[in-house]
């Protein structure tokens, strides 16, 4: 089982040198950024914000599964070596050693990607992390389709296997700025959270909004009168495109953006969803199944709120390997696509 993301590990080394040396590989399989050509970006956003809440807090240690250089991390590793543990290629071992830590009073940030942590690892942080309630936060990138690296990096379902953990927080932010806002805020919430990461360029648009992220918390960025997309990760930003690109034809976007996809903040989906007249879309970066949408209609389903409800996700599937540009158009989550899917929807 563990050979294949052994190679693919050693087959990203390879590649990443190929397109550092090679800038126009920009779309190619492994590199995961999700930046538009010319886009605002900030570089390293987590590695930088656990850098700066290390020096006031000592509990704090970094972790991670030979990943550093994926997750961010390796920053973490230059400024404060001596809390700072290279598990090697065992997410299993990650997982238990950070909930030992724990119990010792350490907060630990246990960092791999998401597709180790949700499937490999996941009785073990079950077992050891989320049934003791213990204080270790799990931030993993290459979240839903942020690689074209085919079905073994891709992680669709991970929402959906850490909404049913009992305890856990589970965190989908959708920039750089929240990222770095995220940090503290997972790190003042007592218990264990789940938390996506966007690692290396990452995008850069909420400070637009004057946005400040608070856990548990939906935003209203944008008010619409004719649709309510409600979304959550990367699917904000590309909302808030849509947004731009449909008012040109006169269709006014309101975005809700749902960082905090549990504990749900049903009151504010529940408010915004029930104003009469629009239609309700839910965009998550992830599977049809178990995400942000079932949990929306689940909340607006039990307290009577019907809307006209539609969903813009991944399909229930093992989806191709590619170029990310590529396959976010194939599977419905490019700016374009879901433009003319939502103007489709409207008649």
């Amino acid at each position: 089982m563990a050979a294949r993301p052994r190679s693919a590990r050693r087959r990203e080394d390879r590649m990443s040198t190929a397109a550092a040396q090679k800038p126009k590989l920009k779309t190619s399989a492994m590199i995961a950024s999700i930046a538009a050509e010319g886009q605002r970006t900030k570089s390293a956003p987590f590695g930088h914000a656990l850098v700066e809440l290390a020096g006031a807090r000592p509990d704090v240690i970094g972790m991670t599964a030979d990943l550093g250089k994926y997750t961010d991390l390796h920053l973490f590793a230059k400024a404060y070596p001596e809390r700072y543990y290279q598990m090697g290629m065992a997410e299993q071992l990650l997982m238990g050693a950070a909930a030992g830590l724990a119990k010792e009073g350490a907060l630990p940030f246990a960092t791999t990607y998401a597709v180790f942590a949700s499937r490999r690892a996941y009785d073990f942080i079950h077992q050891t992390i989320a049934e003791d309630d213990l204080n270790v936060k799990i931030v993993c990138a290459l979240p839903g389709l942020t690689t074209g690296y085919g079905p073994s990096h891709q992680a669709t379902e991970d929402l959906a296997l850490f909404r049913a953990m009992p305890n856990m927080t589970v965190i989908d932010p959708c920039d750089a700025l929240e990222i770095e806002q995220a940090v503290p805020a997972i790190a003042a919430h007592k218990g264990p959270v789940y938390m996506r990461l966007l690692r290396g360029n990452v995008p850069l648009l909420l400070d637009e909004y004057d946005y400040k992220f608070e856990l548990g918390k939906a935003k209203l960025l944008r008010d619409g009168r004719d649709v309510l997309v409600i979304s959550s990760g990367i699917m904000t930003m590309r909302a808030l495109e849509v947004a731009q690109a449909l008012a040109d034809d006169r269709v006014d976007v309101g975005v809700l953006h749902v960082p905090t996809i549990k504990p749900l903040d049903i009151a504010t989906i529940l408010r915004e969803a029930g104003r009469s007249g629009r239609l309700v879309v839910v965009a998550e970066n992830h599977t049809t199944i178990g995400g942000l949408g079932e949990a929306v209609a689940t909340a607006l389903l039990s307290a009577g709120v019907t809307p006209p409800f539609r969903q813009i996700a991944l399909p229930d599937a093992f989806l191709d390997a590619g170029a990310l540009p590529t396959l976010h158009e194939r599977y419905g989550i490019s700016t374009e696509a879901m433009a003319k899917t939502i103007k489709g929807w409207l008649g």
